[in-house]
């Protein structure tokens, strides 16, 4: 397994997000009215954010922006040094999160630009192919308001169960209209659904979590969430910025060389499925 898959184990976005401590701050002067800077001040979480920033530092470089990036491992000060103009912009966060942060720190703080999403995927425990599915069979999912949204949404997507109608991303076991195969959903604290692969026909999983049991998003995943799903255009991770600086031409140049095909590749390349570009 790459030491790039050993990292993405701390960093569970799609789950409940849990505050930590400050490793770095840069202090700059308020950048609001300084559209103009060739240098981009960006808070970030280590894994994968950072490592793709860092990347998309020499395309940028040749654009004539200096990239300025910091780790974060906190989900609450990257966003109060955006808002404060202390930096120009953050890559740590989904949507949901972002607009709950909003509404409760009173905070201004917008997509800039959306750039990759973290796939739950349904991964083999006692069947080894979707099309063995039997009736009686069980699955596993995470137990969490979040993820169990989503992995209801996956195993509809797959034709395994119906949700009913206007569920989305607020789903439970409740919202269950079809069962064809008469499926039983195992609800478990998402990092134990791995454990029962052995007691389950499939699990359903998170990226992190699927690394942390040995799977490969990539090569053992038997179906995980796709560009067009709901649950990847809602926790897509994006560029953040304070209101009205999304359209400032650094910030923009970010985005740019962020969506490219370059960086696209890189993300492909180096997480092995458990990071994919997002496709408008």
């Amino acid at each position: 397994m790459k030491k790039t898959f050993k990292k993405l184990l701390a960093l569970t976005l799609t789950g409940v997000l849990v505050a930590g401590a400050l490793s770095g701050c840069g202090k700059k002067e308020d950048k609001d009215s300084k559209t103009d800077s060739k240098t981009i001040t960006i808070a970030a979480s280590a894994t994968p954010h950072a490592e793709i920033l860092e990347y998309a530092k020499t395309a940028l470089k040749e654009k004539g922006y200096d990239l300025q990036v910091t780790v974060f491992d906190d989900y609450v000060k990257p966003n109060e040094v955006v808002e404060s103009g202390e930096f120009d912009a953050n890559y740590f966060q989904h949507v949901p999160y972002l607009e709950s942060f909003n509404e409760e720190k009173g905070t201004h703080l917008v997509v800039a630009g959306k750039i990759h999403y973290e796939p739950f995927g349904i991964y083999p425990g006692t069947k080894k192919s979707l099309d063995e599915i039997a009736d009686g069979d069980s699955i596993a999912v995470p137990n969490d308001t979040t993820n169990e949204a989503r992995a209801l949404l996956l195993l509809q997507d797959n034709g395994i169960i119906k949700l009913k109608d206007g569920a989305g991303i607020n789903a439970t076991v409740n919202d269950i209209e079809e069962n064809p195969h008469n499926v039983e959903i195992v609800e478990l604290e998402a990092a134990q659904v791995a454990r029962v692969v052995n007691e389950t026909a499939y699990v359903v999983l998170n990226g992190n979590y699927a690394l942390a049991a040995g799977f490969s998003v990539g090569k053992d995943a038997l179906a995980y969430e796709q560009n067009d799903s709901e649950a990847a255009k809602t926790y897509v991770n994006v560029i953040a910025v304070k209101e009205g600086n999304e359209n400032n031409e650094a910030i923009k140049a970010l985005v740019d060389v962020l969506k490219s095909d370059d960086v696209k590749n890189y993300i492909k390349e180096t997480y092995d499925g458990a990071v994919l570009p997002y496709e408008e």
